[in-house]
């Protein structure tokens, strides 16, 4: 018979040897997490992506007949064309319109009303936006080199603005293709999906999370595009009203800018700045102005009421978990954020019945 050594030797060296074990799993986790976490983003976008625009990916698949593969090919196709088309005529029509400006300001050509006199007599500011007005409408060139460090102070940002914007949306056409190669190999992602989740949790709660974390993000995803929907529709019928030149482009952007979840007043300040710079301060513009400025902040009203429909959790947890998320987050948070606590109050409650289920007697039992 083998020579085992005393009781107390061979626990300190199963301990020991779990120790070093689980060293060596936390030093291959965090050196995995290391190689992973430049792309972290990026995928938790194409997951993201890939669950919502799945529904959309059977039904053409169902309706022309192609593989899973042509199916998802075609649909990254048609979104990265709904989005780069509109991108380029604002683009176009931006270089165009700034060159424009650039050249009637340096030949004094930009032909600026004189204020009305009413804007004198309005509180706080109205002597001195009336003199300002007057002034750069008497001598404009003399009122830009005065605010020329100003100006380039709010040029530089708006440009970092820009090309943070523009990052985001390459960030964006990226996740949507690997969406599209998640997209293809649906099925097999689904089981195994379900399989993770069985491994965590109990085997008959492993579905229900799964279609519990699919239904929340689908959840958000369609009330956020909801909102930038309607948002888009109370601002184009504004800029039509008004006759802004491009309404329909800049409605288009404002869906976009929704989407993405940046704010629309990025288009509805400049657009009532033009609006007043062309037509100057009368009653029609006062009144476009305001209804263009509260238009921009609906979403912050319809998020309460849009988003978490169709998930088995209150409202309430979406929507704390939508905004918390947010701010936490940004706007992959805003998936994120409502996912964790929408899993997180399921099995709260399921920890909280089991007793009842498990222990539950009937009360002539004991009759």
């Amino acid at each position: 018979m083998a020579h085992t050594g005393p009781p107390g030797r061979q626990l300190t060296r199963t301990l020991l040897d779990t120790l070093i074990r689980a060293g060596l799993i936390t030093a291959l986790v965090i050196a995995c997490y290391g190689v992973f976490s430049p792309f972290l983003s990026l995928m938790c976008w194409a997951l993201i992506l890939a669950i919502t625009l799945y529904p959309l990916h059977n039904l053409i698949k169902a309706r022309t007949g192609h593989s899973d593969r042509r199916a998802a090919t075609l649909l990254v196709l048609f979104a990265i064309a709904i989005l780069l088309i509109p991108i380029y005529l604002l683009g176009t029509s931006l270089t165009e319109s700034v060159q424009a400006v650039i050249a009637a300001v340096k030949s004094g050509g930009v032909p600026i009303p004189p204020p009305p006199d009413a804007v004198a007599q309005w509180p706080l500011i109205g002597k001195q936006l009336h003199g300002f007005w007057a002034q750069s409408a008497s001598d404009l060139s003399g009122v830009l080199q005065r605010l020329a460090p100003q100006l380039k102070n709010m040029t530089l940002s708006l440009l970092g603005q820009i090309a943070e914007v523009g990052i985001g949306m390459l960030v964006f056409i990226a996740a949507l293709m690997i969406a599209g190669i998640i997209m293809a190999y649906g099925k097999a992602g689904q089981r195994s999906a379900q399989r993770i989740a069985t491994r965590v949790i109990e085997a008959p709660h492993g579905d229900a999370l799964v279609e519990l974390c699919t239904a929340t993000i689908r959840a958000v995803a369609q009330g956020v595009i909801g909102i930038a929907f309607i948002q888009m529709l109370l601002i184009g019928a504004g800029f039509v009203f008004i006759g802004v030149p491009g309404a329909g482009l800049l409605a288009l952007v404002v869906l976009l800018l929704g989407i993405m979840q940046l704010p629309a007043t990025l288009i509805t300040l400049p657009v009532i700045a033009f609006v007043f710079f062309t037509e100057g301060a009368t009653l029609t513009t006062i009144i476009f102005a305001i209804y263009t400025f509260v238009a921009g902040l609906a979403d912050n009203v319809l998020k309460p009421l849009l988003l978490g429909r169709g998930v088995d959790v209150p409202m309430p947890v979406v929507l704390i978990g939508a905004l918390g998320g947010m701010v936490n987050g940004g706007i992959i948070g805003l998936f994120i954020g409502p996912v964790l606590l929408a899993v997180g109050y399921k099995l709260f409650w399921q920890w909280v019945d089991s007793p009842q289920i498990n222990n539950a007697t009937d009360p002539q039992d004991g009759e």
